[in-house]
């Protein structure tokens, strides 16, 4: 298959990383446990899906567990881990850069030796930490210095305390995950965050969660309750478009077009998930994306526009 895609949501899943998040007592989102992965694989896996390249983070838990310190050393590892992948294989991997939130002093020092030394090509978040949503001030330090750098990220929704406490027989990643996502973005919109720090370019996992269904809701917020009345329905729906949103999880005919009703086209790009999701929803993605008539753009062109090192 010819090698043109470029992959936006994939993950590294080493041994060492599994191996810290049970020891920190948390386990994989799927019943299957941590999958199976190695570089071997992944290159497999792409060239058998034509990716040309792929863009790798670190998924839900992060490096978190508890201890700052245990937390600053994993994201340091996964960062180095993630930058020799991609000296070793340069227009193939890229990577989103691990950071050790809700550590807020180890994460700007971690943002900056990722970029500067490491030079990753971009930054990963999880869409909250703790029992805090991005858009939190107590993370603004952390957009501060992203937005300086105008630096790309992307945003991968984390399992919520008050998920896990719903009693729900299912799983968190099928309902949510994207929730937690939808959850980080009316935070940044309506905390301010997203005016104050514009200049980030965010990637939103699964097609932003449920934002694109409830960006109407949100530009009604100032007709309903006072406490909206300094914002306009208009800039709410302005800053709805101005992240980013990838596909992994949300490529079929519904989720897209209601994508296509509040993202402008060029910022819609391709994920797969993988290895978490099986080569079956990517096989199942790749369908249902290449009826849609911005195809190509989605699948290579708006990726290069961020990343153009991969052009």
């Amino acid at each position: 298959m010819m090698q043109s895609r470029i992959d936006v949501h994939a993950h590294i899943v080493p041994p060492f990383l599994t191996e810290a998040a049970r020891a920190g007592g948390f386990g994989a989102s799927i019943s299957a446990g941590f999958p199976r992965w190695s570089e071997e694989l992944a290159l497999a896996f792409m060239d058998e899906n034509g990716i040309a390249a792929t863009l790798n983070s670190v998924s839900q838990p992060g490096v978190h567990y508890g201890d700052n310190a245990a937390a600053c050393a994993l994201a340091r590892r996964c960062n180095e881990f993630l930058a020799d992948l991609a000296l070793r294989h340069p227009k193939r991997f890229g990577g989103f850069a691990a950071v050790p939130l809700p550590d807020v002093d180890g994460a700007l020092e971690e943002i900056a030796y990722a970029l500067d030394v490491l030079k990753l090509d971009a930054v990963g978040l999880l869409a909250s930490f703790g029992t805090s949503f991005l858009g939190d001030a107590r993370f603004d330090p952390v957009l501060a210095l992203l937005d300086e750098r105008a630096a790309t990220v992307f945003v991968h929704p984390n399992y919520h305390p008050s998920s896990k406490s719903l009693g729900m027989a299912i799983p968190g990643f099928l309902v949510e995950f994207p929730i937690d996502t939808t959850r980080a973005v009316a935070n940044l919109i309506f905390s301010g965050a997203r005016e104050r720090f514009p200049r980030i370019k965010f990637i939103l996992a699964h097609n932003g969660g449920g934002v694109p269904f409830l960006s109407w809701r949100l530009a009604m917020a100032p007709l309903i309750d006072k406490r909206f009345a300094g914002f306009t329905q208009e800039g709410i729906l302005a800053a709805v478009r101005s992240f980013y949103f990838e596909t992994a999880q949300a490529a079929g005919a519904g989720p897209m077009g209601a994508m296509h009703e509040v993202a402008d086209a060029s910022r819609i790009l391709f994920g797969t998930d993988w290895p978490y999701c099986p080569v079956a929803v990517t096989q199942a993605g790749d369908v249902a994306l290449q009826k849609d008539p911005g195809a190509a753009d989605i699948f290579r062109n708006n990726a290069v526009k961020l990343f153009p090192r991969f052009a």
